[in-house]
């Protein structure tokens, strides 16, 4: 036995979260799969969820709404209280990422009518990047591109450099979609409030997999998915955070009867309800709720201290093994190598990863692939084991050292 594979067994053995690979559908064992930053796997809890939920679709019929028209609020409750450092009120599941992001873009811009720009970075996530620049030549705005070093992150320093009184909001992702590169959000809120603008971060390889910390930061808005950490399935609802003492000021821009006083009055004009729900639209997606619901709860009870420490540690532990295996073959890391400042993925570049991903699938390995040039490995801590990552680096190292990966065309698909 290696030392290395030593290790990740005592480190396994020592887990406090090992309990919770159990309550995950894992039908096979020998799968590697390093890819649950893309697409959680699904918790048993809810597989027998939704069995229940479409029972009382076909028992209940109309008079399921009863439950189900506070879903939304219930998800976003668990979501504030146990996976996010929010207040409660202050969290609703609601639309898709894109959706939350241009309606919660749109509010705050014209919270600020005499400012004229918008700030983002060439790192964000590629839809987010989309919908502020429609949302800036919608409205005759300056979009305002940082240049970021894709490997470490967003800089405090060059987001204060783009502040001035122009400057009406400010649009970051929390944790870097390519390398894992934590943004420091504390110092980057705080600058942005400074300058008289408003930030708006994305949570979508934040939420469930590192500390989130909204209400210590007073970051005024956020928007998150559910699919990736928190395991709530392929298409699964989105989520929106607004600070409590900024709803009256903010009005979005897509006027849905759920996001009406007293809905069910059926009203000529809208008035939108004083609660986070004036962020809602159309009527919530039940079957996803439900998901997103069982996946929130599984995250809260296991401690998103725990989930980040972690994800911190099998990070640590594969840098380690990237170092000692990979680097002689021209792998380098391209994530930041401080736990601190990383996600629950860690990036390795090489010129010809898209080969190297499709000979770790053919291993029986399932990574990720990211321009440019990056294999991508997320790790899940509810459910990866230390002995996974062993046997995912193992493959790697096996794939490089025989050159496997030269038998695979040179081609780049979509990859979610």
């Amino acid at each position: 036995m290696t030392d290395y594979l030593r290790q990740a067994r005592d480190l396994d053995a020592a887990d406090p979260l090992a309990g919770f690979r159990d309550r995950f559908v894992i039908p096979d064992d020998h799968l590697v799969y390093l890819d649950g930053n893309s697409l959680g796997r699904l918790p048993v809890s809810t597989r027998d969820r939704l069995h229940r939920a479409i029972d009382e679709w076909g028992i209940d019929l109309i008079r399921g709404w009863d439950r189900w028209i506070t879903l939304s609020r219930e998800v976003g409750e668990v979501l504030a209280s146990g996976v996010l450092d929010a207040s409660p009120g202050e969290v609703l599941l609601s639309d898709s990422t894109s959706v939350n992001l241009y309606k919660l873009a749109a509010a705050a811009c014209d919270a600020r009518p005499d400012r004229r720009v918008i700030v983002t970075d060439d790192d964000n996530f590629p839809t987010d990047r989309y919908v502020l620049e429609g949302l800036a030549d919608a409205r005759g705005m300056e979009l305002r591109i940082l240049k970021t070093d894709i490997d470490l992150g967003i800089s405090t320093d060059a987001v204060r450099e783009a502040l001035d009184g122009d400057v009406a909001l400010v649009a970051l992702s929390h944790v870097a979609y390519r390398s894992g590169a934590i943004a420091d959000m504390m110092a980057i809120t705080a600058a942005v409030r400074d300058a008289g603008a408003l930030v708006l971060w994305d949570l979508c390889h934040s939420a469930g997999a590192v500390r989130v910390p909204l209400r210590a930061a007073g970051a005024d808005l956020a928007v998150g998915c559910t699919y990736k950490h928190l395991n709530a399935g392929p298409g699964a609802p989105a989520f929106l955070y607004v600070r409590s003492d900024l709803r009256a000021a903010l009005r979005q821009p897509i006027w849905g009867w759920f996001g009406q006083r007293n809905q069910f009055d059926m009203g000529v004009a809208y008035d939108p309800v004083e609660s986070v729900e004036r962020f809602g639209v159309g009527t919530p997606p039940v079957l996803g709720g439900y998901a997103a619901l069982e996946g929130a709860k599984l995250a809260a009870e296991a401690g998103i201290g725990r989930v980040a420490e972690k994800g911190a540690a099998l990070g640590a532990y594969a840098i380690a093994l990237a170092d000692a295996w990979l680097e002689p073959h021209g792998v380098r890391l391209a994530s930041p190598r401080d736990s601190a400042r990383r996600g629950a993925h860690v990036t390795l570049f090489h010129p010809r990863a898209w080969q190297i991903s499709q000979a770790l699938r053919a291993a029986g390995v399932l990574p990720d692939f990211r321009t440019p040039d990056r294999v991508r490995l997320g790790f899940a801590p509810l459910y990866t084991r230390f002995q996974d990552v062993y046997a995912g680096m193992t493959a790697l190292r096996e794939v490089m050292a025989t050159e496997a990966y030269l038998r695979f065309p040179e081609q780049r698909s979509r990859v979610t």
